[in-house]
C-alpha cells in the first residue's frame, strides 16, 4: 500500500465515522418505526455496510447523506420483506409516537380516531407522511428516499394528508364510546 492509498483510506474512514456518528440514531429510529423492533439494529447495520461499500456514491455533506441513507434503509427493508415469508408491515408504530393520555375522554377518543384513520391509509401514504412528520425531512430530502422528484413528493404528501383527514372525519363520526355503567356516551355534546 502506497502512502497516497493509506491517506485515502484514512480519509474514507474519517468520513464514514463522521456520517455514522451523525446519523446512526436517526437511522435506527427510522428502522424501528417501519420494521419489527428485533430487526431494526440489523437493518441499520446493513445500511452502514452499504454506505461503507458505496461511500463514493454517498453525498458529501451529512445533511445530504442523511436522506440518502434513509433511501438505502428503505431499500434494505423492502429487500428484507421480499425475502421474508411473513411480509412484515411497514406501518409506523403510533403507540410509541403518540402516548395515550388518560387526562380526559377527548384525548383518548382523539388517539383512537387517529389510530383508526392511520390504519386505513395505504402503506405508501403512511410512508409519505412519516418522512415529513417523524423523520423531519424536507420535500427534497424525502424525494430522495422515495426516488422521485420533490414536486412528486409534495403531491404525494398533499394526497396522503387529504386521505388522512378524510379517514379522521370518518373515524370520529363512526366511533361511539359508551360508558359500561350507564350506556351513555362518554363525550359530551358541547354545541
Amino acid at each position: 500500500m502506497t502512502t497516497s492509498d493509506g491517506a485515502a483510506q484514512a480519509s474514507r474512514e474519517e468520513r464514514f465515522r463522521a456520517v455514522f456518528d451523525a446519523t446512526y440514531a436517526d437511522l435506527l429510529r427510522f428502522a424501528q418505526r417501519r420494521a419489527d423492533a428485533s430487526h431494526a439494529e440489523d437493518i441499520t447495520a446493513d445500511v452502514f455496510l452499504v454506505a461503507w461499500r458505496r461511500i463514493g456514491d454517498m453525498p458529501i455533506s451529512i445533511t445530504d447523506a442523511r436522506p440518502w441513507l434513509f433511501g438505502v434503509a428503505r431499500a434494505t427493508m423492502l429487500n428484507f420483506q421480499r425475502g421474508n415469508a411473513r411480509r412484515e408491515a411497514l406501518a409506523v408504530r403510533l403507540s410509541a409516537a403518540l402516548p395515550l393520555s388518560v387526562a380526559g375522554d377527548d384525548s383518548v377518543t382523539a388517539h383512537l380516531d387517529l389510530a383508526t384513520a392511520w390504519e386505513r391509509l395505504t402503506r405508501a401514504e403512511q410512508e409519505t407522511i412519516s418522512l415529513t412528520v417523524w423523520e423531519g425531512l424536507s420535500s427534497a430530502q424525502a424525494a430522495v428516499v422515495l426516488e422521485c422528484s420533490a414536486v412528486a413528493y409534495r403531491l404525494r404528501l398533499s394526497r396522503a394528508r387529504r386521505s388522512l383527514r378524510r379517514h379522521l372525519d370518518a373515524a370520529s363520526s363512526s366511533i361511539e364510546l359508551t360508558s359500561p355503567a350507564s350506556n351513555a356516551p362518554l363525550r359530551e355534546n358541547r354545541s
